[in-house]
């Protein structure tokens, strides 16, 4: 494999754009993806494998190590294969398994495009739960409040690798994230260090949402709407930081008291002082927290947590989530959708299923 240039890279005598590889493999499921030169400054890639043996195999290092992140390269199939792909800004993000039948356009800003193809022998614990029961139904529809993940959920980014990026301090950062992925840090300690070496200002949080706004994922604002008409209430749970999820939230018409996520604390010169150690998504377990608090405040029978990740499965605990859909439409952790209750691709789905 070569770097191309046009931006791509070469790989098997055939071009792969910077932003999406074309790649003929073999008969399991695999991902690709490919980071360009842009703010990372390099095109590294490393390898990952991505398999299983059983959820029952996974502690939680498992359930976090499993997220393929920008610039990691994962095995793929693909159906068919292109001589030269479309237009880096046009970038078609497909699950194609009939299985994974949805499609999206993402505006590629630097970051990893992927796609998806699950075996069709079905051998993976994903698709057992690709279809909802009739009880996860009912539980959707009669639900008093759902709480979703904001971090490839709501939006198709990573805020703190966003932030980190933007106020160069990405390759230090990824090497703690590296840890927390593990499970060898607490979250907590993994947040504090990642914070520390960020050091944001309030000035750099502003610039940075406005050079770098969030985009929010396909049906996201449909699926909010159509929530509210059911009388059902929606808040943002978040191990993210609350100054970059409000704005997220105002266009999405989420109230900000509906928040529940770090706080980065500043100076009186708005230079970086902390965060609020208090908040409950600051540390392991704290989703299930948040969900719990909820359900006492506002008096809730059903919430039901939406996300991608560890975190958003440890929602659902006695007393806290009463439901989980992993949300697969950005990221694909396995371990953590072979837990679900409910696997989705693309918030249409969870749409149609509403009255």
């Amino acid at each position: 494999m070569s770097l191309g240039d046009s931006g791509g890279v070469e790989e098997g005598g055939r071009w792969v754009d910077s932003n999406v590889c074309h790649h003929q493999g073999t008969n399991t499921h695999r991902l690709v993806s490919a980071i360009p030169t842009g703010r990372s400054g390099g095109a590294a890639r490393s390898s990952l494998p991505l398999e299983s043996s059983g959820p029952g195999a996974y502690g939680m290092a498992g359930l976090i190590g499993a997220r393929a992140g920008p610039g990691s390269l994962l095995p793929v199939r693909w159906s068919s294969a292109t001589a030269r792909p479309p237009p880096a800004s046009k970038v078609a993000v497909r699950f194609a398994s009939p299985l994974f039948r949805s499609a999206k356009v993402c505006k590629s800003r630097g970051l990893v495009a992927a796609a998806l193809e699950v075996s069709k022998d079905g051998g993976t614990a994903v698709l057992a739960n690709r279809q909802p029961s009739k009880g996860v139904i009912e539980t959707l529809q009669n639900a008093d409040a759902v709480c979703f993940d904001v971090d490839s959920t709501v939006i198709q980014d990573e805020g703190i690798d966003e932030l980190a990026d933007f106020c160069g301090a990405g390759k230090a950062v990824a090497e703690w994230t590296a840890k927390a992925m593990t499970g060898t840090v607490p979250f907590e300690e993994a947040l504090a260090a990642r914070l520390s070496l960020i050091k944001p200002s309030l000035s750099q949080i502003e610039e940075c949402l406005v050079k770098r706004p969030p985009r929010i994922s396909p049906g996201m604002a449909d699926l909010v709407k159509k929530l509210k008409a059911n009388n059902t209430d929606v808040f943002l749970v978040s191990g993210g930081f609350r100054q970059m999820i409000k704005p997220v939230a105002s266009e999405l018409g989420i109230p900000a008291e509906n928040i529940i996520a770090n706080q980065v604390l500043f100076g009186t010169s708005g230079e970086y002082a902390g965060f609020d150690p208090t908040e409950p998504t600051s540390r392991s377990g704290g989703k299930a927290q948040a969900v719990q608090q909820i359900k006492q405040n506002y008096g809730y029978k059903t919430v039901i947590m939406i996300g991608d990740g560890a975190t958003d499965l440890e929602a659902r605990q006695p007393g806290g989530a009463d439901l989980f859909i992993c949300y697969a439409g950005v990221q694909l952790r396995e371990p953590v959708a072979a837990e679900a209750d409910w696997v989705v691709s693309d918030f249409e789905e969870l749409i149609t299923k509403l009255p």
